[in-house]
């Protein structure tokens, strides 16, 4: 199973019998027991469940959680995102909880990051009628964004973008509702905890080809412009396409020979990739060179733990499902909504100076 699947069962399994034990989701799972605890920790950073010895329980708010949870069906509302793993579990869990609390079923699907199928799942949710509202998360950046949109904002029920966000006007025949994590800020966050360190001369590395990579790229010429920043980063930005190992050691290089002492990385397993090309070539992290990660879904399991910026995933999620309800209750008497949700900086061994890490 997909983590997300994963998630989502242990979720049901908690809501039915109040506790779950790790040996026994593991052998229903068929998967390892450090792979349930990696499940039970993302839901209990998202406030879902309580972690506790071999287990997780409900919140310690578990009885109205529980009441809530049970609320009579009244809606059913598809969710088609890119993917069933990586940055989309949380998401995906946060929408189930706010769901299953509101009497909201949902309909996932998963397209691959194919616009295609986008398309096509959206399609089959609606002509089988058998949802009242969608929950969309399509790819924006190609020349036919124009034309996707159009495309949505002619589909007879309501729809919600979920992490993506178009500009600011549409030619759409109504608003484009949205919500989403400030990437933007993300970056904002970074570079002020990595000035607080004293660098002077900062990094930037982005993942190629992401949705995320966009609002990144757009904060950090942003910063560049601003006069209060000037002479003060590096302002570098550089695509990685995944397994970009060779551009990832040509990037360290440049490091040294501009003096950048800190890198901001989208996203974990290029921050990690990093890591392990500094110890290989002598450079201490974060004496030489401090990381930042963008992301934070495995920034905990490098050697040293990687300081992130953490999305609020499961947040969008949730949000998203109060948003649908709420524009289906009250249909156009409600203005459209566009959120931004702020993210957090899960400050690691990566980024701290030896007196503040001791």
């Amino acid at each position: 199973m997909f983590s997300a699947q994963r998630q989502e069962r242990l979720l049901a399994e908690l809501r039915g019998q109040g506790a779950v034990r790790v040996r026994d989701l593991a052998r229903e799972f068929g998967v390892s027991e450090l792979t349930v605890r990696r499940d039970i920790a993302a839901l209990a950073e998202q406030g879902l469940v309580s972690k506790v010895h071999g287990g997780a329980t409900l919140p310690s708010h578990g009885t109205a959680v529980t009441q809530r949870r049970q609320a009579p069906l009244r809606f059913a509302v598809g969710m088609v995102v890119p993917s069933l793993d990586f940055y989309w579990p949380p998401v995906v869990a946060g929408a189930r909880v706010a769901a299953a609390a509101l009497g909201v079923s949902i309909q996932l699907r998963g397209s691959n990051y194919d616009a295609k199928e986008d398309r096509r799942q959206m399609r089959d949710l609606v002509e089988a009628q058998q949802v009242q509202g969608l929950l969309l998360a399509p790819s924006l950046d190609g020349d036919d964004a124009d034309e996707i949109l159009e495309w949505i904002g002619h589909l007879p029920v309501p729809t919600i973008l979920v992490e993506r966000q178009p500009r600011r006007w549409t030619p759409s025949t109504r608003h484009i509702e949205w919500v989403r994590s400030d990437h933007s800020l993300g970056i904002e966050i970074a570079i002020y905890h990595l000035r607080r360190q004293g660098h002077r001369r900062i990094g930037l590395v982005v993942a190629q080809g992401s949705p995320t990579s966009v609002h990144l790229r757009h904060a950090w010429r942003t910063a560049a412009a601003d006069p209060t920043l000037s002479g003060v980063l590096a302002m570098e930005e550089t695509a990685v396409a995944p397994g970009g190992r060779d551009v990832m050691d040509g990037i360290l290089r440049n490091c040294r020979l501009a003096g950048v002492t800190a890198l901001i990385v989208h996203s974990d397993l290029h921050a990690i990739t990093i890591t392990k090309l500094c110890t290989e070539m002598g450079i201490d992290i974060p004496g030489d060179l401090a990381i930042v990660s963008y992301d934070d879904e495995i920034a905990h399991l490098a050697d040293p733990a990687i300081t992130a910026v953490r999305p609020p995933k499961g947040h969008v999620g949730r949000l998203a499902v109060e948003l649908m309800v709420s524009r289906l209750l009250h249909g156009v008497r409600r203005p459209p909504q566009r959120v931004l949700l702020a993210p957090d900086l899960v400050v690691r061994g990566s980024s701290l100076s030896f007196t503040q890490r001791h």
